[in-house]
């Protein structure tokens, strides 16, 4: 079973839907005793990264993803859920993360040219830059979709996959059991699916 962590932030039903499409068991829970007995962990997210840290701690909820990912259980965070793995964000100010992947979460205008749109919202090309076993059914060069202003930096040892918007944009990170995609696997299409379906073997 996988556990998708409500804490009031995130796209939850979408997800869940595309869960049940590659035949895995999904359920959105706040609830520690299933989110311990579930195989694997998800940790949506959209928003701002403060407002989100906040709330995770205020429900409970950063605890109990730490204790998770300690335990060794697969982790994804999604979006602004992958962000919020790292050591801190700088979104309106400085916030604590999770400390699970090394790195910060920083404005993308600090890494592409004046004139590209923020947020960088649309489909764009996964560069593979380490072997990841959420990518064992996809091609490099796979379209996902996108939508955010920030994005994890210091990170180099971590990331697994990149994209270009101007500049070179982590699109994944992983340390061990703790995965994460900047993109929307359940709005990228088959190859969303694919990543889905990988993690749930995981």
């Amino acid at each position: 079973m996988v556990a998708i962590i409500d804490y009031g932030v995130g796209n939850l039903f979408s997800l869940q839907s595309s869960l049940k499409a590659v035949g895995a068991e999904a359920v959105v829970t706040a609830d520690e005793k299933i989110i311990a007995a579930a195989d694997r962990v998800i940790l949506p997210g959209v928003g701002a990264f403060g407002d989100a840290a906040a709330k995770l701690r205020e429900s409970g909820m950063a605890d109990v993803v730490r204790r998770e990912a300690a335990a060794g259980k697969p982790l994804l965070g999604i979006c602004l859920g992958m962000q919020l793995m790292f050591d801190k964000g700088y979104e309106y100010g400085e916030h604590d993360g999770l400390g699970l992947i090394h790195g910060s979460v920083r404005p993308i205008a600090e890494a592409i040219p004046e004139g590209f749109k923020i947020p960088h919202i649309g489909w764009n090309a996964l560069s593979f830059r380490k072997e990841s076993p959420l990518f064992k059914y996809i091609n490099d060069g796979d379209y996902v979709y996108f939508v955010h202003s920030y994005h994890a930096a210091d990170c180099a040892d971590s990331v697994t996959a990149v994209t270009e918007y101007g500049g070179e944009l982590t699109a994944s990170a992983a340390n061990g059991n703790v995965f994460g995609c900047q993109f929307h696997p359940e709005k990228s299409g088959n190859t969303g699916l694919e990543i889905l379906r990988a993690f749930n073997e995981l």
